[in-house]
């Protein structure tokens, strides 16, 4: 989703599980006349696995193999590079990348041996999506670029509709390229109208709303991937259009309808066996419920998250769960558990963060820039008179300098940046770990909080003699009733704060408080001797103390 992002992406963002499979969906029978019955067979095959895809990938798999089969049999090259496409686009579905790599390979392969350009296109922006769902970014930038550049040299208005919205979603990954991210969708938006391939107008309009909901514009994420809902209606794409409109009405704080839309996304999602998609859709449903409230709900969500996530291998749905667990733990005062999943959420952040991949992803773009200049030179070149060749030579080599220049700037300036983003970034999640270890130390003792830190888990303590106090406001009752619900909390809030002071003084630890009533105890966590002395010493100051202050509330009528 983040994923564009996230993930967003997608995580999102949205690469979604559908930019690199944008065509996929609508696979042209292959008809070669010269063939006779046993083409007429494959194709009947690959057409009746196409039926399939949504409603039983397995019986898919299962047609798209025999066509394989049957394929290479008879030699019919084309027929067997489709079939190992529909093989891979099962798998894709039901969340399995290692064997929807393997076929594709296999059918990218067979595409370029029979020099079918558009089904090289296709499988070069498939493979990346299969990349990107896996955050390896730079591979997916890798294949996206090879497909916009063959896309672009046929003139196939769909396949760089596809590529534009691949890359545009692989920039979108990271904070530094979000505008280059915006610069392809937008490219990519007026084709896919122009095509009217919904499953593309789909996927650029859900894109685009997630650029929106990263700028925190709610109202245009929710037009535009209500839009995507619309042109994703009857397809394996709905659930990640739902939960894209849930997380927009979770953002807004309406529970209810973000509840709604991500279990209706899970239902479709169950029924397709898409794993991205169940992750997705059980996470959207365990951060709607900790918003309610309902920690245990969320944390059985969470639950179901984390095992899917490292199946598919899936880092953003696996950060997004340890975060929700860390949160939904610490609410709960289980802060053993919280410590342990925030520490792995400091790990994972760690290893989606690659400054060497950044450096790498502009390095391919500008690689990409450059081929094109090149062939436009080339084609200059051809035109100009015999006598102009040596001044376009030196115009080149003049371009290239400045051009390898303008490369080692931007390079400097990415490697400059990011280091700062890296920076930044630790800082932060030092903050974190010090404010959750200032929680630990203001909520327990010293002595159990540090305990708590070192080994993960505190050892219960026998003690032999201890004291303890418990206060309790008479009349309270009465006198909520006769105040405000901000003067009774302010007096409470007065009255604690004071208890708190009085029992520090005298060495005694505060246990709770629960309403009106205050607990504290003496001789824990340190045994002493005089804790029985300590209590009621503290005990007597705090009657005066309660003393003083309803004379003053008498003298103030």
């Amino acid at each position: 989703m983040k994923r564009i992002s996230v993930r967003f992406l997608f995580f999102l963002v949205c690469y979604i599980t559908i930019p690199g499979l944008l065509p996929v969906f609508s696979i042209p029978t292959v008809q070669l006349t010269s063939f006779k019955q046993d083409t007429t067979e494959v194709n009947n095959l690959l057409e009746q696995a196409k039926t399939h895809f949504n409603s039983d990938p397995g019986k898919a798999i299962s047609l798209g193999l025999k066509a394989r089969d049957l394929a290479v049999k008879i030699k019919f090259s084309k027929g067997e590079a489709y079939a190992l496409k529909n093989i891979g686009i099962a798998y894709y579905i039901r969340g399995d990348y290692d064997q929807t790599l393997n076929y594709w390979q296999q059918s990218l392969k067979t595409f370029k041996s029979i020099n079918d350009e558009l089904g090289e296109a296709n499988l070069l922006s498939n493979i990346g999506s299969v990349y990107f769902n896996r955050a390896n970014e730079l591979k997916a930038l890798e294949y996206n670029l090879k497909s916009l550049s063959v896309s672009e040299k046929i003139n196939n208005k769909l396949r760089i509709a596809t590529a534009l919205v691949n890359i545009g979603a692989v920039y979108y990954n990271k904070l530094a390229t979000h505008d280059k991210a915006l610069k392809y969708y937008l490219r990519a938006l007026p084709l896919t109208e122009e095509i009217k391939d919904n499953s593309a107008i789909g996927t650029v309009n859900a894109n685009i709303g997630e650029i929106y909901f990263e700028q925190g514009n709610d109202s245009l994420a929710l037009f535009y991937f209500k839009k995507s809902l619309v042109a994703y209606k009857g397809t394996e794409n709905m659930p990640y259009a739902l939960n894209a409109v849930g997380k927009v009405y979770l953002k807004k704080g309406d529970y209810e309808e973000a509840i709604k839309n991500h279990t209706q996304a899970l239902g479709l999602a169950e029924k397709l066996n898409g794993k991205l998609d169940i992750a997705q859709s059980l996470l959207g449903l365990a951060n709607a419920t900790q918003k309610i409230g309902d920690d245990k709900q969320a944390i059985s969500f969470y639950k179901k998250v984390e095992p899917l996530a490292l199946e598919i291998k899936s880092l953003i749905e696996l950060k997004d769960s340890y975060k929700g667990f860390a949160a939904s733990y610490a609410q709960m005062g289980d802060f053993s558990n919280a410590y342990i999943y925030q520490s792995k959420l400091t790990n994972i952040k760690d290893s989606l963060y690659n400054i060497e991949s950044d450096k790498r992803i502009a390095g391919l773009q500008f690689d990409f820039d450059i081929q094109k200049k090149q062939g436009e030179i080339d084609l200059l070149v051809k035109d100009k008179k015999l006598q102009e060749l040596n001044l376009d030579r030196q115009r080149s080599i003049r371009n290239s300098l400045i051009g390898g220049l303008f490369l080692v700037f931007i390079i400097a300036f990415i490697i400059f940046r990011n280091y700062q983003l890296k920076v930044k970034t630790n800082r932060v999640l030092d903050h974190q770990k010090v404010e959750i270890e200032h929680l630990l130390s203001n909520i327990l003792p010293s002595e159990v909080a540090i305990e708590l830190r070192r080994d993960g888990v505190a050892t219960p303590r026998y003690y032999e003699s201890v004291s303890v106090m418990f206060t309790d406001f008479k009349n309270f009752t009465q006198m909520a009733d006769d105040l405000s619900p901000q003067e009774v909390v302010l007096e409470l809030n007065t009255c604690f704060m004071t208890f708190d002071d009085i029992i520090e003084k005298y060495n005694l630890e505060k246990i709770k408080t629960i309403g009106d009533a205050y607990m504290c105890a003496g001789g824990i966590p340190t045994k002493n001797s005089t804790h029985h002395i300590d209590i009621i010493k503290a005990s007597i100051e705090i009657r005066e103390f309660i003393s003083l202050r309803n004379q003053e509330r008498q003298n103030r009528g």
